[in-house]
């Protein structure tokens, strides 16, 4: 892999995400840009349909500055409403349509978007929404059926920034189960130096064709694999929800070379019966995980499958989402998430903001080009997230090995204090997942009354194991485990609670856990 000039890659970036298509289109207009369900549109006729939805939706009162909320799972007419929105200054809300109708209801209101589009051509959840918003059917001919919400006469629009680059390009909010929306802001220049730095991280050349399951509604699905993809005038093969036997389909029938996804996507991948299916004799030559720890058990069985290294990666909303990622001409045996890609800066810092000696963890910060605007409407949080000199603090803890690799040790907020004992979940998951019966786990933490905390690990299970029970992972973490790090109690789960991109809801397995504690009647 080559050197990046820093300097020149940002110089030469484009000021919109609009001009994405509009430079393919100019250079491989014939080239295919997005597959969706066997359907295929080339680079010119994305650069159109972006054209004709600027003219549907400056007909339908949208204007520079106003946000426009789109309620969709990945499909064509999503990114077509996105770039269409960044050609007219607007900012593109994106919005999962899997989320219950209380928080899309609170989302809208916190961003008070001008219009709500549904993609419910390609979206049972989006079609259902749109018939409680009120919203009429349109056609984006062969690029699908959108429905639109009434228009929003409070609405006002944000100033627009003589300079597009800097101009806010997508809202996304991040997960959360209680509390009020977090809208994250991310400019033209956040997303395209993600976009370019992670697509040559990766060596993506265009007759790429790169799988697009994670969604676009998530800052990994949009900036690194869509985004980043489309880029580099690769194709993008998009799917809007994720099932092993459909990938299986597409890496053999689509030439995939590219597969993105988060540990739980593969690990359901090892579960699916995959009889017949050699991924070896695939066209794939990259594979990555990433917004969610991986850890060395699930690493190693997926490398066996697939006989590629599955490359490593770290990044959040706040910073577009790429922090680091390991090379391609460099894959790692460990779980790192790589070296910090060309043009950030971090930091690892005590409590106080000092800086640590290498080699010791404490508290990562990041500056660059890709750390966002700010938090919408929230200055005091972006002032508690951003200090004046651009240094974001992610509210990771991280360490750095001599190398210079990166190492995730845990959230701040996820520390869980026992008896005077730091215990970092991620350790104790991974001695879990090594376990044959283990599918995936997570460990959080449970108050206990006079300011102690307990740990408490949930587990899903491979059927095939069905005579493994908590007991038995017990006594597999006696000799693994110091006795402060193992769990007070292993619960058996069948599903974690999710979000749409795989990412495990911790915040609500500690309440369940909680709740266990506080009233052991309680049911999960």
């Amino acid at each position: 892999m080559t050197t990046i000039d820093v300097e020149a890659l940002i110089s030469a970036l484009p000021r919109r995400l609009s001009d994405i298509p509009s430079y393919w289109a100019g250079r491989t207009p014939d080239a295919v840009a997005l597959s969706e369900n066997g359907r295929q549109i080339s680079y010119r006729r994305l650069n159109e349909a972006v054209d004709e939805a600027v003219v549907l939706l400056v007909d339908l009162g949208v204007r520079p500055g106003d946000r426009l909320m789109i309620v969709a799972e990945n499909c064509m007419a999503q990114l077509v409403l996105v770039f269409a929105a960044a050609r007219m200054d607007t900012w593109a809300v994106n919005v999962n349509a899997r989320l219950s109708l209380s928080e899309i209801d609170a989302i809208g209101k916190h961003c008070g978007a001008r219009r709500v589009v549904y993609t419910h051509g390609s979206s049972a959840e989006a079609y259902a929404h749109a018939q409680r918003g009120g919203a009429s059917k349109v056609s984006l001919g062969d690029i699908g059926d959108i429905a639109i919400g009434p228009i929003n006469p409070a609405c006002e629009p944000e100033p627009v920034d003589a300079e597009g680059s800097k101009q806010v390009a997508v809202l996304l909010y991040t997960t959360g189960t209680t509390g009020q929306p977090k809208g994250v802001m991310l400019t033209h220049r956040n997303l395209l130096f993600i976009a370019a730095v992670s697509g040559h991280v990766r060596g993506l050349i265009n007759t790429d064709r790169a799988y697009g399951v994670l969604p676009i509604t998530h800052v990994f699905g949009l900036a690194s694999v869509a985004l980043g993809t489309l880029y580099a005038g690769a194709s993008l093969y998009l799917a809007a929800r994720y099932s092993p036997a459909a990938l299986i389909a597409s890496v053999r029938n689509d030439s995939l070379t590219i597969l993105q996804g988060v540990p739980a996507m593969y690990a359901r991948l090892l579960e699916h019966d995959r009889a017949g299916w050699d991924p070896s004799t695939s066209a794939l030559r990259f594979i990555y995980a990433g917004g969610s720890p991986l850890d060395a058990t699930l690493k190693d069985n997926v490398e066996r499958l697939f006989k590629l290294p599955l490359h490593n990666g770290y990044g959040m909303t706040e910073s577009s989402p790429t922090i680091s990622q390991t090379r391609v001409d460099a894959p790692r045996r460990d779980t790192s998430v790589g070296s910090v890609i060309p043009g950030v800066d971090i930091r690892i810092v005590d409590v106080t903001g000092v800086d640590l000696a290498a080699g010791e963890a404490g508290e990562l910060w990041v500056r660059g080009p890709n750390v966002m605007k700010g938090y919408y409407r929230d200055p005091e949080l972006t002032a508690a997230t951003i200090n004046p000199d651009g240094w974001l603090n992610t509210g990771d803890i991280a360490r750095c090995s001599p190398d210079g690799a990166l190492f995730i040790v845990g959230r701040t907020k996820e520390l869980i204090i026992r008896s005077g004992f730091n215990v970092y979940p991620v350790e104790v998951e991974s001695a879990l997942n090594s376990h044959p019966a283990v599918v995936q786990s997570a460990v959080v933490g449970r108050f206990l009354p006079g300011g102690n905390e307990e740990v408490v690990a949930f587990v899903e299970l491979d059927p095939a194991h069905h005579h493994i029970g908590p007991a038995d992972l017990m006594a597999y973490l006696e000799p693994i485990l110091a006795a402060y790090k193992r769990p007070a109690q292993i619960i058996v789960m069948d599903a974690m609670p999710a979000a749409a991109t795989g990412k495990i809801l911790k915040g609500e397995l500690k309440q369940l856990a909680q709740r266990l504690h506080d009233a052991p009647e309680s049911s999960i």
